[in-house]
C-alpha cells in the first residue's frame, strides 16, 4: 500500500531540529556540490559538451554554484532517441510496480531534504522554511499519487457489455517520451510535479530544468534514478531554450510536452509544437497570472493583513500564485493599507541563509533592472509608492539582487501594470465601493490562476467562489491569500492564459493529463 499523504508543511516548522539541521546542510552543500563541473545524462551516459556556463548564486554572485554543459541539437536529439526506445520496456511495466519507484523516490527525498533545501537556498535565493517546505510538497506530491494510481486501479476499469457475450475494458495507456522544462522559482517541486506525473503513468522523460537553477533540477534526477528509474526513462538536459526548443517542436518522437514558465515562452512552445508535428498532441502548460486579493468591510483586517504580506512578499513575488493586485473596499482602505505598509516594514530582507530573513535576492540581474523600471513607470504614471521602491545596492547587499517589498496606490486604470504579470514583490492596491466592482476588476485580466478574498460574511464567500474566474480560490486564508497550495488538498490548476488542460497538478485529475484511453473488447461467444 502507498505511503498515505501527510500534510507535513503545517507541522514542519515547529520542530527544532530544522535549523541545526539546515544549517550543517549549508556547509556540506558548499564542500559537496559548489563551485564543480556537472555533465548531461543521456540515458546511461555521462556526455561532457566542452562548451560550460557558469549557474552563480543571487545571494552572492561571487558565489559559484556549478558549471553545467550546454546542450548542442544533437544532444538533444539523441535524448529524445533514447526515451523513445526506452518508453516500451518502462510503459509495460505494471503500474505497481512503478508505484514502488515512486515510493522510493518519496522516501530518498525525505532523507535528502536538507541538502536539497540548502541548495535551492544556494541557487535561486529562498529562504530555509520555504525551501524546506518546497522538499516536503515533493514529498507528498509522490505519495499522493501513489495512493491516486492505487485508487484507480491503475486506471483500468471494466466496462459494459455494449452486446451480449462481450467483455469490455477501458484502460489508460501512456504516450510516450515526454519532455519537461521547469522554471526556477520552484526548481525541485514544479519539475517533480511534472516528472512525476509522466513517469508514474508510464511516460518516459527528457529533463530540462532552468539555466537559473540546474544543479536543484540535477538532484532531483538523481533521486529517480536512485529510486530504480532505469537510465533510457529519463535524461537530464542542461543550457540554453534556443536549440532545446527548435528540437522538441519539431522531432515527430516526441510525444508530449509538459511546461512551466512564462505566457510568452508557453504560448509559443504550444503553437509551435501543435504546427510541427504530424498530428495533435498533448501540451501540459502551467503559465503563470496577475493574482488578485478583494478585502471586503467585513473582513478580519489582522488576518488580512498577514494573509496579503505572505501571498505577495513570499519569495520575493516570485510566485505564479503571488498576490499583485489588491482591492480593498474604500471603508476600511485607510485602516488596512496604514497597517498593511506597518508589517512590510517588519519585513527582513536578507541573505537567505540566515534563519531571520523572509525576502532573499530576486533571481538575476534582469528582474533587479525589471523591478528598477517597474517603479519608475508606475511613478510617472502618477502613482505613489507607499513602501519601499528602491534596489538595495548597498553593503551587505550589493554582492546580489536585493530590492524592498513594495506597495504601489494610485496607479491608473487600464495602465499594464495591472494587467502584465510582473513576478516581483510589487503590490498594487486600489479601492472599491461594492463586491461587485471588486470582482469585475479582479476578472478583468487574461489571466486565471489563483484568486483570495477576506470576508466574514459566507454570502459575500459564495458570491465570490461563484464569479470570480480563477483556477485555485481561497478565502479567509491567513497563511497566503493566494499562494500555498497543497498536493491532494488543493488542485493547482490555471484557467485562461494560466493553464492548458484544465486538469491542475496537486488534484485527482492531473495523471489523466498523462494518459490517453484504450477500450478493449473481447467477445466470448
Amino acid at each position: 500500500m502507498a505511503g498515505q499523504q501527510k500534510i507535513t508543511y503545517v507541522t514542519l516548522f515547529a520542530d527544532p531540529t530544522i535549523h541545526p539541521n539546515y544549517e550543517r546542510a549549508l556547509k556540506e552543500v558548499e564542500s559537496k556540490y559548489l563551485g564543480r563541473s556537472y555533465p548531461l545524462y543521456i540515458g546511461d551516459e555521462e556526455v561532457w559538451t566542452g562548451d560550460e556556463f557558469d549557474d552563480r548564486s543571487p545571494i552572492d554572485t561571487s558565489i559559484l554554484v556549478g558549471r553545467f554543459q550546454r546542450a548542442r541539437r544533437e544532444h538533444i536529439a539523441k535524448a529524445i532517441e533514447v526515451a523513445d526506445s526506452a518508453f516500451g520496456e518502462w510503459s509495460e511495466l505494471d503500474w505497481k510496480e512503478r508505484v514502488k519507484v515512486m515510493e522510493r523516490a518519496a522516501q530518498i527525498i525525505d532523507e535528502r531534504k536538507f541538502e536539497i533545501a540548502a541548495v535551492i537556498t544556494y541557487e535561486v535565493g529562498k529562504n530555509r522554511l520555504e525551501a524546506l517546505a518546497e522538499c516536503w510538497e515533493a514529498v507528498d506530491a509522490i505519495r499522493y499519487y501513489c495512493r491516486v494510481m492505487e485508487e484507480n486501479n491503475g486506471y483500468q476499469r471494466d466496462l459494459g457489455p455494449g452486446a451480449p457475450g462481450e467483455f469490455c475494458r477501458m484502460v489508460a495507456r501512456p504516450y510516450g517520451a515526454w519532455v519537461v522544462i521547469s522554471p526556477f522559482n520552484f526548481p525541485f517541486m514544479l519539475a517533480n510535479g511534472m516528472m512525476l506525473g509522466a513517469l508514474i503513468t508510464g511516460n518516459t522523460v527528457v529533463f530540462k530544468p532552468t539555466s537559473e537553477a540546474p544543479l536543484s533540477g540535477l538532484l532531483l534526477y538523481r533521486v529517480y534514478r536512485d529510486a530504480g528509474v532505469p537510465p533510457g526513462a529519463i535524461s537530464f538536459l542542461t543550457g540554453p531554450g534556443d536549440f532545446f526548443e527548435e528540437e522538441v517542436t519539431t522531432n515527430p518522437k516526441v510525444a508530449g510536452i509538459a511546461f512551466t514558465g512564462s505566457k510568452g515562452v508557453g504560448m509559443r512552445l504550444y503553437r509551435r509544437f501543435l504546427t510541427n508535428q504530424p498530428y495533435p498532441k498533448p501540451v501540459v502548460l502551467e503559465m503563470g497570472s496577475k493574482n488578485p486579493t478583494i478585502v471586503t468591510d467585513k473582513a478580519d483586517l489582522q488576518k488580512a493583513v498577514t494573509g496579503v504580506i505572505r501571498a505577495a512578499f513570499g519569495y520575493g513575488g516570485q510566485k505564479c500564485s503571488a498576490t499583485s493586485r489588491l482591492y480593498v473596499h474604500y471603508r476600511v482602505y485607510d485602516k488596512f493599507i496604514e497597517e498593511l505598509v506597518k508589517e512590510a516594514s517588519r519585513l527582513k530582507v536578507g541573505d537567505p541563509r540566515e534563519r531571520e530573513a523572509f525576502m532573499g535576492p530576486v533571481i538575476n540581474r534582469r528582474a533587479l533592472e525589471n523591478f528598477k523600471a517597474y517603479v519608475d513607470e508606475a511613478r510617472r504614471a502618477g502613482a505613489q509608492v507607499l513602501f519601499g521602491g528602491e534596489v538595495m545596492d548597498y553593503e551587505p547587499y550589493n554582492k546580489g539582487f536585493y530590492v524592498q517589498p513594495t506597495i504601489i496606490a494610485g496607479l491608473p486604470d487600464g495602465h499594464r501594470l495591472w494587467r502584465e504579470e510582473l513576478f516581483l514583490p510589487i503590490l498594487l492596491v486600489a479601492s472599491f465601493r461594492s463586491l461587485d466592482e471588486a470582482l469585475q476588476m479582479a476578472n478583468d485580466t487574461e489571466y486565471g490562476l489563483t484568486a483570495g478574498i477576506f470576508s466574514e460574511d459566507r454570502e459575500e464567500v459564495d458570491r465570490f467562489f461563484g464569479r470570480i474566474r480563477f483556477g485555485v480560490c481561497y478565502a479567509n486564508r491567513r497563511g497566503g491569500s493566494t499562494t500555498g497550495a497543497w498536493p491532494g488538498a488543493q488542485t493547482f490548476v490555471g484557467w485562461k492564459a494560466s493553464g492548458a488542460t484544465g486538469k491542475g497538478v496537486g488534484g485527482p485529475h492531473y495523471l489523466l493529463t498523462f494518459l490517453r484511453e484504450q477500450s478493449r473488447t473481447i467477445v466470448v461467444e
